[in-house]
């Protein structure tokens, strides 16, 4: 078995090595080459394109520059002027006939009324609206298709002055026969093709005379490749779905817009060839390795074999057995690893020990973790467990007092007139009475959580009314509070007497973790906050003081219940909030240094996902 692998891996390495000198510097140039090959191409192909594109522009432009020329001259004749059809018509005949691209030449008068008109046209409706409007700009219509004449047709108009005053207009109708067989005619391989669209993607001008002024290209890659400023050298489809390179002109003044466009298949074909060639290529450089590693397989590695062999059978023979002989002095390598195969016998008993020592070493260490996490579980139930008793003796213990003190607060305020100068104070000693009652409620709700009864929340107005029973406080240590609130926040799902407590509680920590005056700072923004793996919309709310901080080495615990630093402290206010901020789906941070003040933020997301 040993020499048998010693083969297949030497085949292996062989054709590896074969494949890589010859499979390497070629796939590197071939892929070089294709590629500047490829670049150089569609660069000639595209300056054809464009070069095609600007020729036929600027012809179409000279000839549309001429025929608005033609009816300038023509109105500024005397004999056109004199508005006499028998003056006139031997004139425009004759123009007709040496110019070639008039279908027809017509003159009106300043009403719009016909003059004269070689083969009775009606008169282009935009011509009268023209004379009332703009008459100081020649006059020029949008194209139609004549069907029967196989051509497109358009008007050009130029007003007739006499003495000054416009007296008429005359315009012709011009065939685009001519003009538009020497811009559609391109020589660009077989599928090369020129065609004229206007500004909504009709075809104005085509070798297919039935597309014009049917069919539209405004939703194919064609027509947006006029406007869009993208790579033009890359192939996009036009408007029959064949992958294309292009270049479109627009005919200044008019409008019209000139495309050129050869398919990819015609313009690339030389690099599709190489890139066969390429591929060919390859095959037979992998087939040629595969052969030499056969041949030395055969040649070479049969040898190897057998010197394999009496290695193998010189490490398990008996001690002063001979070794077979050889003559051959480049078998060294594998000699070597037939002795190192009875050397690995004894590194494979030893590594089997290690083996199972790391494996004991393991369990116990799996051990031992499990070991601590059941002490955590044990030592957080055992909390819970206290929270549970010291819950139920206080709702007994100051629930009876609590209600009796709130009865009384009531019944003072039915019964007595409370001046104006003491309504702040007493509508926050009845808030404070609430909390105390809500926060007894709480304690007992830790272990045994109410429902969480959502509704949308205005934060703007949950953070004014949390500042409005902190403040008599905040005054009374000469703590200033600023509260920076983002315009137009959201609305939050939630509880708003969980959330309302859990604020209180924190601004209740800045002030007592402020000896004297201070600053306390409650911000609030919309943000992302992290949920069930991915970010979703969502509000931070800040709490910041300038007390003394927290030190690095309680951060970690801060959160825990019982945890305090202070004489008169339950270690309850931070677990509560961090609870109802988990409830609500959200999270809680905490950003401290010593003697440089407390920010915590609260990250809520718009809608509760309840925990």
């Amino acid at each position: 078995m040993g020499s048998k692998k010693i083969i297949i891996t030497l085949k292996a390495k062989l054709a590896l090595l074969f494949l890589a000198l010859a499979l390497v510097p070629l796939a590197g140039i071939g892929a070089y080459a294709v590629r500047t090959t490829e670049r150089l191409i569609v660069d000639l192909v595209m300056r054809q394109l464009e070069n095609a594109a600007a020729d036929k522009a600027a012809l179409l432009e000279r000839w549309l520059v001429e025929r608005k020329a033609d009816m300038q001259v023509i109105a500024g004749t005397s004999l056109i002027q004199s508005l006499e059809p028998e003056r006139m018509a031997p004139y425009l005949k004759l123009i007709q006939d040496k110019y070639g691209v008039y279908e027809s030449i017509t003159v009106i008068d300043d009403r719009g009324g016909p003059v004269f008109s070689h083969r009775g046209a009606a008169v282009d409706p935009g011509i009268l609206a023209w004379i009332a409007a703009v008459p100081d700009h020649l006059y020029t219509s949008a194209i139609t298709h004549l069907p029967e004449a196989e051509q497109s047709t358009f008007h050009i108009a130029a007003p007739v002055f006499d003495g000054g005053k416009i007296v008429g207009a005359v315009y012709g109708t011009v065939g685009t026969s001519k003009i538009i067989h020497s811009i559609l005619n391109v020589e660009l391989g077989i599928t090369g093709e020129c065609y004229l669209v206007d500004k909504e993607g009709t075809f104005l001008a085509h070798k297919e005379p039935h597309r014009i002024l049917t069919q539209n290209i405004s939703q194919s890659d064609s027509f947006r490749n006029i406007f869009d400023r993208r790579d033009q050298r890359k192939p996009y489809l036009d408007y029959r779905g064949i992958a294309v390179l292009g270049k479109s002109q627009e005919v200044a003044g008019t409008g019209w817009y000139l495309v050129v466009e050869q398919d990819r298949d015609e313009a690339l074909e030389s690099v599709d060839a190489l890139r066969r060639y390429l591929y060919l290529t390859v095959f037979l450089c992998i087939s040629s390795a595969f052969l030499l590693t056969w041949i030395i397989a055969r040649h070479i590695i049969s040898p190897i074999r057998a010197l394999a062999q009496s290695a193998d059978i010189l490490a398990n023979a008996q001690a002063g057995a001979a070794p077979l002989q050889t003559h051959r002095r480049d078998e060294i390598g594998v000699l070597c690893r037939a002795f190192d195969n009875m050397v690995s016998k004894v590194s494979e008993r030893q590594n089997h020990l290690e083996q199972k020592v790391t494996l004991q070493e393991a369990e116990l260490k799996e051990s031992d973790l499990t070991l601590k996490q059941i002490k955590v579980i044990a030592e957080r139930s055992e909390k819970f467990a206290a929270i549970g008793r010291l819950g139920a003796a206080l709702a007994h213990e100051i629930r009876t007092p609590l209600t009796s003190l709130k009865l009384f607060l009531e019944s003072v305020q039915a019964e007595t007139d409370i001046t104006s100068e003491y309504e702040e104070d007493f509508a926050v000693a009845m808030g404070q009475v609430g909390r105390i009652e809500a926060a007894i409620n709480r304690l007992l709700d830790f272990t045994k959580p109410q429902d969480l009864v959502c509704a949308p929340i205005d934060i703007d107005r949950l953070i004014a009314d949390v500042v409005f029973m902190i403040r008599p406080m905040a005054n009374k240590q000469a703590c200033a509070v600023e509260v920076c609130l983002q315009e137009n926040l959201p609305v939050v799902e939630g509880d708003k007497r969980f959330l309302e407590e859990a604020l209180v509680n924190l601004l209740i920590n800045s002030l007592e973790a402020m000896t004297g005056p201070g600053q306390i700072a409650i911000t609030a923004a919309g943000d992302h906050c992290p949920l069930q793996g991915r970010n979703v919309p969502g509000i931070r709310i800040d709490v910041g003081d300038s007390g003394q901080g927290i030190p690095r080495d309680h951060l970690g615990v801060i959160f825990e219940p019982f945890f305090t630093t202070k004489s008169s402290g339950t270690g309850l206010g931070l677990p509560l909030v961090q609870h109802t901020v988990n409830r609500h789906g959200g999270h809680i941070r905490v950003a401290s240094r010593s003697g440089e003040g407390t920010v915590f933020s609260l990250f809520l997301p718009l809608k509760v996902v309840a925990s």
